[in-house]
């Protein structure tokens, strides 16, 4: 199923020249069915390990999913849970090499039309800015091992630094959750200064809260995608109201998006 607001989308007039994208990874780049960034990471801390992330993952992601409780709630669970993923890793010993053996084990898969997307922003040198909140250590060697890390992409991300033997550091910088996932302070000045010149923005994600990865003040620029991948009937009209294409389903591909968005019209 696919939803679209038609006013606004006839109101942005997207230009190759000027316009950018500001995406999520986990179930937006990546497939519903896909392993996220997190589980990707630690395919090689044992069977003890995993059990103790899917346990986070049962106890904390209903309640990601909840639109019924405060935000103060949910960012409080969201911190939590983050924090305890966090320690598991430290807890487990991940080293830098059990990391890149985890995600060639993994079961990361792209969304329908995803390479072909990132494939269409670069031919056109449309800039794309990957937010997420899982691992970005992940996401880039995911994007190399597939051929499509290109220049054109920026990663903020939660990363994972190593020693000089390949011993698990520190996560570095501000913590992101799923509710606090922003460009502000995250973008190098020089990338800011052309982003700053681009009239509209493409924002694409898989959770309500994605809408953030743009200031609330640009959204009149911006088309913003939502893909519902999960309690769709709880969720379908907040994410209507929420979103300008909202897809659900078998519609939920980059290339439906790209025929809604009428890219072929602009490349």
């Amino acid at each position: 199923m696919k939803y679209i607001k038609k006013v606004k989308l006839d109101k942005i007039k997207l230009d190759k020249t000027n316009m950018y994208v500001a995406i999520d990874f986990d179930k937006t780049i990546t497939a519903t069915e896909s392993e996220d960034s997190w589980d990707a990471t630690g395919k090689m801390l044992g069977k003890e390990f995993e059990i103790k992330l899917s346990n986070l993952y049962k106890k904390y992601r209903p309640i990601e999913l909840n639109y019924q409780i405060t935000f103060e709630e949910k960012n409080k669970a969201m911190e939590n849970w983050y924090q305890e993923c966090m320690n598991l890793y430290y807890e487990y010993h991940l080293t830098k090499d059990k990391l890149e053996k985890s995600i060639k084990k993994s079961n990361l898969i792209f969304r329908s039309g995803a390479k072909e997307f990132l494939a269409h922003m670069n031919k056109y040198n449309i800039p794309v800015i990957i937010l997420s909140a899982g691992i970005g250590n992940v996401i880039e060697i995911f994007l190399k091992e597939n051929k499509c890390y290109y220049s054109n992409i920026f990663i903020i991300s939660n990363f994972i630094s190593f020693d000089k033997d390949g011993k698990m550091f520190e996560f570095t910088g501000e913590l992101i959750h799923s509710l606090n996932k922003n460009m502000k302070n995250h973008i190098p000045d020089e990338l800011q200064e052309k982003l700053n010149l681009k009239k509209n923005k493409v924002l694409i994600g898989d959770a309500i809260e994605d809408k953030k990865m743009v200031p609330e003040e640009q959204w009149d620029g911006t088309i913003l995608v939502g893909f519902l991948n999960e309690n769709i009937k709880n969720n379908l009209e907040k994410y209507k109201n929420s979103f300008d294409i909202t897809l659900t389903k078998n519609d939920a591909s980059f290339e439906n998006l790209e025929n809604c968005l009428n890219l072929s019209n602009i490349f």
